[in-house]
């Protein structure tokens, strides 16, 4: 099984605003958390995209890597005609979703394809994000892109507890207060977050 949905670190600069080509190399699931605007519990994902045309350079164990940019997008985990994953998903494919695609699309399949990403600067108080505004096919003529970063997956449904190794922990503590996480490990365990949209993130 996929993950089929239905009808913080290091201080660094933003990514500039532009249009990049990207690929996706991550698909984390985020469970179900409390939305306070609407007072409903909504279940979540983070998909995440490497642009390798802009750099970071990060030091691990004594050693500096040079790393693409990474940023991501939280969604609500519905292909519901409202919702901003049928949105983005009908724009990177460059046609709409079937009926059939509509009962059941597993996002996994996303996971080393490529777009191109508009991204725009938001500010929050004296901070300023880069968030994505749409995501597009490739333009004619563009080769697909190979992914630096391994491919990260993962699912509640099929995983359980076993969040894989390249999860960020800030993506970590998330999860950790969903009530999927919640149900099955002690409470003690768990922690208060807030789920995050996304946007920029350094690797």
């Amino acid at each position: 099984m996929g993950l089929m949905a239905k009808s913080g670190g290091a201080s660094f600069d933003p990514v500039a605003e532009g249009v990049y080509n990207a690929v996706c190399y991550s698909v984390v699931d985020l469970g179900h958390h409390l939305d306070p605007t609407f007072g409903k519990r909504n279940h979540s994902c983070l998909i995440t995209w490497e642009i390798p045309s802009e750099r970071i350079t990060i030091e691990k164990d004594g050693v500096k890597m040079d790393l693409p940019r990474a940023i991501s997008r939280t969604y609500t985990l519905t292909l519901g005609e409202k919702s901003n994953l049928r949105k983005d998903l009908q724009t990177w494919r460059g046609r709409v979703f079937t009926e059939q695609e509509l009962e059941g699309f597993d996002i996994k399949n996303l996971l080393g394809k490529s777009c191109m990403l508009q991204v725009i600067h938001n500010k929050k108080g004296e901070k300023t994000y880069a968030n994505i505004a749409a995501i597009m096919p490739l333009m004619k003529g563009m080769a697909p892109l190979a992914p630096e970063n391994p491919l990260t997956f993962y699912s509640m449904a099929d995983h359980q507890d076993q969040i894989p190794e390249k999860v960020p922990e800030w993506v970590r503590d998330i999860i950790k207060t969903s009530d999927e996480w919640v149900a099955f490990r002690p409470a003690e365990e768990s922690q208060t977050s807030n789920v995050s949209d996304g946007g920029d993130v350094p690797f």
